[in-house]
């Protein structure tokens, strides 16, 4: 069946003008001979000339048996002649003839008796080499056994894309009898499959000349209308002899089985990809709401469209928790991130957040249970046990929340808590593979969150010791109006061992400390504690700043492995003055009207602890209003810039227009010390006043 548009003639359709030649003629090239009553020979073809190597002068009028064919078939050649000529019924064979060179070549006859207007009697002879029919019957039989045992899919589409014709195995993979395939488009045939780029590739084949070898297509047939499968999809254009444009060729192979394990491989190339960037994304400091933060970002979007990590409550405090039955969860909510997803995000809880949840709720089994718990396809009755209250299942429900899953964060045996994903955008249901992965994050970030944890406890312990250790002290003493901050590191770095002090003495005098124990956590904070007794103890004796160093030091040799650096200096009001000593500690900054700030010119002399060197004491004038700036080196201190570098920008902060003691505090403490520092501060900043 053609299909419309089709040249006239072509196929089966009816003939409607001027048909174009067929090549197949011109590759038998068939001879034609007329011969008359007597067996002469009255016609003679070019064809018959190739065939039989006789010109046309030579042949015209000569009997054809005697130059044709050998003597002993010339009996048998005239009485088949006279059969045709006396009965008129047509003789096919095939029978050999002898050439002009002498050659006998075996030819496929058609002869048939003619008759023309006045009755005279003819023979015509349509002569083919027989090779060449043999040849040609074995290719014909060859592509028709191909074809139509070949495992390929195979149709040919005319130029109008429309099928010709199709193989059995076409059949089978299209589910649709060839007969039904015969003048449709591919689109018309398999409505379910995206034909677009397969009829574009045919028209690109058509015009070019160039095969499309191997594009693959994805899509559904009515052999199997749910599931999709995979095809390899090769065009080639089909001409005839002539170079006339016949149609495509179409040949199609179902590679679905390597498609789908490809997508596998893939899939588990990504995973492995999301574990390995777990690894190395996960953890990075010990701070506890970061890490927290960095496995649900690792989980966004590759796992899950959102993901929270939510603690229980008590282990964030640093106590075991085990949940009974009919027990809620109190859940501490540590971080949560999603994609477009702004309804799921705000149902869910916020960082820092604590909730409780029923006992029913789906988070609440996971915990209690130390098991995962998988929604695949989420109705509205598992919304209300994923959701905290029933205004955000609403919430859910809008979002189009269709599968769940939460698998608990273990470590070292202890249920910590637990990761909550959710799917809205991605159409796929939660699977066992994607429990899988999501319990391999959860394994491995467990023991970074618990690591974070016990840190964050161990530095909070630290930190409120320190604060209970550094001083209470009045704002204004008896010559002086004091400010004084601390500013702990970073919330991934350990509580250090810097400490100040400010000491009223007898005569309006008052002594002023600042120091630094080198290392950190609770025993730098404890060793702190001990020189900040002594000294104040010290202080009382009224000593000179440089033996009340000595005798520092002497006690901080019998602490274990204890070196401090300080700054003790004593301000007398009534004689305008301060004495200083200096072990190992930077210089403090004097602040004067009408001079540039500087740095204080003081021996350096050594830590606390090192033991055997002298201090020596420095005097130096301070008026009303002058200030005294003291401080430790996380002020100063970077990674990043030279010493100098920080001091000079320490200086000139302090060059800037007359402020509160408190205001100039806080101006330092903003500019001068980094985020990222891994150093605390310690700063007091004194006025000198008027005596009363």
């Amino acid at each position: 069946m053609s299909g419309a548009g089709s040249p006239p003639g072509d196929g089966d359709g009816p003939v409607r003008g001027p048909v174009r030649p067929s090549g197949l003629l011109d590759v038998l090239r068939v001879a034609s001979v007329v011969l008359d009553t007597e067996g002469r020979i009255m016609l003679w073809s070019p064809q018959a000339e190739e065939l039989f190597g006789y010109g046309a002068r030579e042949a015209l009028g000569q009997y054809a048996a005697r130059i044709m064919v050998h003597e002993e078939h010339l009996d048998l050649v005239v009485k088949l002649f006279a059969d045709v000529m006396r009965t008129g019924q047509s003789w096919a064979g095939a029978f050999p003839i002898r050439c002009k060179d002498g050659t006998t070549r075996l030819v496929e006859f058609r002869n048939m008796r003619l008759l023309d207007e006045g009755g005279e009697v003819y023979a015509l002879g349509l002569a083919v080499d027989q090779s060449t029919v043999r040849r040609l019957e074995r290719d014909v039989a060859l592509s028709t056994r191909i074809v139509a045992q070949s495992p390929i899919g195979l149709a040919v589409l005319d130029t109008d894309l429309r099928y010709v014709s199709v193989n059995p195995a076409l059949e089978q993979i299209n589910g649709v009898p060839a007969e039904e395939h015969l003048g449709r488009t591919i689109r018309e045939v398999l409505p379910l499959l995206d034909a677009g780029p397969i009829e574009a590739a045919a028209r690109e084949v058509l015009d070019t000349g160039r095969p499309v070898v191997d594009r693959n297509t994805i899509g559904r047939t009515p052999a199997d209308p749910d599931e999709d499968h995979a095809w390899s999809v090769s065009l080639y254009r089909l001409e005839d002899s002539l170079g006339a444009v016949l149609g495509v060729a179409l040949s199609m192979v179902d590679i679905t089985e390597q498609y789908r394990a490809g997508i596998e491989a893939e899939t588990a190339r990504r995973r492995l990809a999301l574990i390995a960037d777990a690894s190395a994304r996960i953890g990075t400091t010990l701070d506890l709401e970061r890490t927290a933060g960095e496995l649900a970002e690792v989980a966004v979007p590759e796992l899950a469209d959102v993901a929270a990590v939510d603690l229980l409550d008590a282990v964030v405090q640093g106590r075991r928790s085990t949940l009974g039955p009919a027990e809620s969860a109190l859940i501490r909510a540590l971080a949560v991130r999603g994609v477009d997803a702004d309804d799921v995000l705000h149902a869910a809880d916020p960082p820092g957040r604590v909730t409780r949840y029923a006992p029913d709720r789906l988070v609440t089994e996971c915990v209690r249970t130390g098991q995962p718990v998988m929604v695949p396809q989420a109705k509205d009755e598992d919304l209300a046990r994923i959701a905290r209250s029933p205004q955000a299942a609403e919430l859910l429900a809008r979002a189009g929340v269709h599968s769940y899953l939460a698998v608990p964060l273990i470590a070292r045996g202890e249920v910590l808590g637990a990761l909550d994903l959710t799917r809205t955008h991605n159409p796929a249901p939660f699977d066992e593979d994607d429990l899988l992965l999501a319990r391999e994050l959860a394994s491995r970030a467990a023991v970074q969150i618990d690591n974070a944890r016990w840190y964050q406890n161990a530095r909070d312990t630290a930190l409120t010791l320190q604060r209970s250790l550094l001083p209470s002290h009045p704002r204004v003493t008896g010559g002086l109006e004091v400010a004084s901050r601390y500013q702990p590191a970073g919330a991934t770095s350990e509580v250090g061992g810097d400490w100040f002090d400010v000491i009223p003495l007898e005569g309006d005098k008052t002594a002023l400390v600042v120091g630094d124990v080198m290392g950190s956590g609770i025993p730098a904070a404890a060793a702190m504690g001990r020189l900040r007794t002594a000294t104040t103890t010290l202080a009382s004796l009224d000593l000179d700043p440089a033996v009340l160093l000595e005798h520092l030091d002497r006690i901080t040799c019998g602490l274990d492995q204890a070196i401090a650096t300080c700054v003790y200096a004593v301000h007398d009001p009534r004689a305008r003055q301060c004495t200083l000593a200096n072990a190992g500690h930077l210089p403090p900054a004097r602040v004067r009207a009408g001079h540039a700030p500087e740095l204080l010119d003081l021996p350096t002399g050594v830590p606390l602890g090192v033991g055997g060197v002298e201090f020596s004491t420095t005097t130096v004038e301070l008026e009303p209003g002058d200030r005294l700036v003291f401080y430790t080196d996380g002020l100063v201190e970077t990674r990043h810039h030279p010493l100098d570098e920080r001091l000079d920008r320490l200086l000139a902060l302090l060059d800037g227009p007359d402020r509160s003691l408190e205001e100039v505090c806080d101006l330092l403490l903003r500019t001068l010390h980094e985020p990222d520092n891994f150093d605390d501060v310690a700063l007091l900043i004194a006025r000198a006043t008027t005596p009363a």
